[in-house]
């Protein structure tokens, strides 16, 4: 079964500028909580004007991608590096998501 949108829906969804997770930042770090019951449509890809190292705070199973490569599976303790510009997304699970954001 395929699903059809209409147009005002798809430009609806186009702007929607809601972020799907809440920030407590302090100087240069930034603790992320991300909900899985925002709407899909919400994880969308972009980039970051500044270089980050992102590390996973709990067990979960998201996905983390960059643009064209394959997703990888987070797991609790892991890191990694995000360069200024580099084009990612998350991919959410069934469980919350929490990391922590060093700016670099």
């Amino acid at each position: 079964m395929v699903r059809t949108m209409t147009f005002e829906k798809m430009i609806e969804r186009i702007n929607d500028n809601r972020y799907p997770f809440i920030d407590h930042s302090f100087e240069n770090i930034t603790i992320r909580y991300f909900n899985k019951k925002y709407p899909k449509y919400l994880f969308k890809w972009h980039y970051d004007e500044e270089n980050r190292i992102v590390e996973v705070l709990n067990e979960t199973d998201w996905k983390f991608q960059f643009d064209n490569k394959i997703p990888i599976i987070l797991s609790k303790g892991q890191q990694v590096k995000i360069p200024k510009g580099a084009i990612h997304r998350v991919i959410p699970g069934c469980k919350p998501l929490t990391v922590k954001i060093i700016k670099k």
